[in-house]
């Protein structure tokens, strides 16, 4: 008899593919013989996706145990106000798509023990309800974006004004501290707006799942999770079962021995230890040349040893940040001044090998969940600098709820624009002998242990990995 299959569906970002289909594998491997992998794959809306996406199956096709299912191309929403309604809208489009494929699997030798979806997803629960097929959602980023998302549902009856206008009133998430309504994420900051609704309806829709499977590590966030297993965040809603499973984190296969190291490696090679500070904002941020000139400044007055990764505007039609053009997003003279101890590379990095480097001591992230994750898992302490989606709220948590940060004022009203002496500012404390930076370093290297402990047998999120496989067999 053929071995009954898990259907992912993943949503096609770098952050969201990649980090499904990791936790994919980890899954099939706990699960030994007994389950399979069927990922459903959406033609995403651009061509550049598009490429990225076929590349990453391509890697992957030769994976034991894995098969891939392309999903009928849809075409896109064209009056999406934003990126949270385009992504829903879109996956919303693919429902018959996924009815049919996953009826398939129903009718085959091999039928689904499950359907796992992104967070994005939540409109294909009906699919799976109908089809009697149970339904997980696989949550990329962590425990208190999570805490929130459960909460958000009651917070919109509740709150009654803009988050904002809450005349300095904390919003409350169970787990957490109290959170400053600037701390927000961006999609939550304007109820008027149809990605704020979009959030609350994911919200209220987890709570119908079998189970939220959430990339993080239980001594990570173990109060916010602890409040979501007691329903204190969805008050008057059954709480969903979650299963932390993290770090999940996808790591590049080792280069040939004949291959040289990358480029940024080799600089860091002749680097003291612990002595780089590392910027580098993710697969969509960039600067133009005004914030490029104030980065510039401030890190040429904090003295300190720096990898910058400057990506430029995306080229017309794209969202995808340019190569840098040097020339034009650095002062004159920048990088003659700073020969020797700063490299500011203008394309793509890999940014997990950097991290790993013993030369880098500090990370000003964007504060994405993938990346604050490959910095816990070196033990690099952070300085967040948020961006979009629900950095802010990452930056928050990193600081006042972790402690492996040191906090670095972005002002949001100025498009999350930082001052020069403020980088400055920030880069000092984080690479230098001060008590916050101090600080978030012992932490950043006991959340190292943590985040290797809770993934080896016998950790963490080891069991809570094992405990979905065995739930899973138990429903072929």
């Amino acid at each position: 008899m053929a071995t009954p299959t898990v259907a992912l569906l993943p949503v096609w970002g770098a952050g969201h593919l990649m980090s499904m289909l990791e936790a994919g594998k980890r899954l099939l491997a706990r699960g030994g013989r007994a389950l399979s992998l069927t990922v459903l794959v959406m033609r995403p809306p651009t061509e550049h996706e598009a490429r990225d996406v076929d590349g990453h199956i391509r890697r992957e096709e030769a994976a034991d145990g894995v098969r891939f299912v392309r999903l009928p191309a849809v075409e896109p929403p064209r009056d999406a106000v934003g990126i949270e309604e385009f992504v829903s809208r879109f996956v919303q489009l693919h429902a018959p798509h996924v009815r049919a494929a996953v009826s398939a699997l129903q009718a085959s030798p091999a039928p689904a023990a499950a359907l796992v979806i992104d967070f994005f997803c939540t409109t294909l629960l009906d699919v799976a309800r109908d089809l009697a097929v149970p339904a997980y959602v696989y949550f990329t980023s962590n425990a208190s974006m999570l805490a929130l998302f459960l909460r958000l549902p009651s917070l919109h009856e509740e709150v009654t004004v803009e988050f904002e206008e809450m005349d300095g009133a904390a919003v409350h998430v169970p787990g957490l501290p109290p959170l400053p309504p600037t701390c927000l994420p961006n999609p939550v900051m304007d109820k008027k707006n149809p990605n704020y609704t979009w959030f609350v309806y994911h919200g209220r829709r987890f709570a119908e799942t079998d189970g939220v499977i959430v990339n993080t590590a239980a001594e990570l966030e173990r109060s916010v999770l602890a409040a979501i297993a007691d329903g204190r965040c969805t008050r008057g809603l059954r709480a969903p079962a979650v299963y932390p499973i993290g770090p999940v984190i996808s790591f590049d296969p080792p280069r040939p021995d004949e291959q040289p190291p990358h480029e940024c490696a080799r600089w860091l090679d002749a680097q003291p230890p612990a002595s780089v500070v590392l910027l580098c904002f993710g697969s969509v941020g960039f600067f133009d040349a005004p914030r490029g000139h104030e980065v510039a400044r401030g890190l040429e007055r904090s003295g300190h040893r720096f990898l910058w990764v400057l990506r430029g505007p995306p080229s017309p039609g794209s969202r995808y940040p340019s190569d840098a053009n040097l020339a034009e997003l650095l002062p004159d003279g920048f990088l003659e001044r700073t020969k020797g101890r700063g490299l500011v590379w203008p394309t793509k990095a890999p940014q997990k090998e950097i991290l790993a480097h013993a030369a880098v001591g500090g990370f000003v992230t964007h504060a994405g969940w993938n990346s604050i994750l490959e910095s816990l898992w070196s033990g690099v302490p952070m300085a967040p600098w948020p961006l979009y989606a629900e950095q802010h709220l990452n930056a928050f948590t990193l600081v006042a709820y972790m402690g492996v940060a040191v906090a670095m004022k972005v002002d949001r009203k100025r498009n999350n624009f930082v001052e020069a002496a403020e980088l400055e500012r920030a880069v000092k404390e984080l690479m230098g002998g001060g008590e916050e930076g101090t600080k978030a370093r012992e932490k950043a290297t006991e959340m190292k242990a943590a985040c290797r402990n809770a993934v080896e047998e016998g950790g963490s999120s080891y069991a809570a990995l094992q405990r979905l496989a065995e739930e899973l067999c138990t429903k072929k």
